[in-house]
């Protein structure tokens, strides 16, 4: 994969904002943090999306961030309970408002924030919560053509392989995350 050297310098950038927001968060976290799935946030957002069923599945506190300027990727976060006896896996995300969604899994090793894609999906175990959240498991929007700007929302499937796909529409908060 080849980029501009204009492309390249706002990836740079969003990976440094990214690993910034990691730090901080890392600082404050209890532990908990840094178990994949199991990021630690206050229960709701402002302004995250309210709870939505799907099958034995409750999603909530939905949202994505706002991008910086020349920021080519934005982040998507929600918590997904599973009330049922069974697993169930995330396999993927789709939305208008980017070109390509893909689930990804942050993890701190040797001090360094590493990044990769799970092609796979995310397992949503039986009678489990698992948080996407910033510092962790997220979903990835790349090839945006309209930046998410705070107060605006997105749009997002998410495909299940029992519950199948379910649509939210998660609110832009602050870069930040507030």
């Amino acid at each position: 994969m080849q980029f501009s050297f204009t492309e390249g310098r706002a990836l740079l950038l969003s990976v440094l904002l990214l690993m910034s927001v990691a730090s901080a968060s890392a600082q404050q976290s209890d532990g908990m943090g840094s178990m994949a799935g199991m990021a630690m946030e206050p229960a709701t957002e402002a302004g995250a999306t309210a709870a939505l069923k799907a099958g034995d599945l409750e999603l909530s506190g939905g949202f994505v961030k706002a991008m910086l300027p020349g920021q080519p990727v934005g982040g998507g976060y929600v918590s997904i309970h599973n009330g049922g006896a069974a697993g169930d896996r995330l396999v993927s995300v789709s939305s208008p408002a980017a070109g390509v969604v893909e689930l990804h899994e942050m993890t701190m090793k040797d001090n360094i924030m590493r990044m990769r894609e799970l092609k796979t999906g995310i397992p949503i175990p039986a009678g489990a919560t698992v948080r996407l959240a910033p510092n962790g498991l997220h979903m990835m929007f790349k090839k945006i053509e309209v930046p998410f700007k705070q107060g605006a929302s997105v749009p997002v499937t998410l495909t299940f392989e029992k519950a199948g796909p379910v649509t939210l529409t998660l609110p832009v908060v602050s870069a930040s995350g507030n």
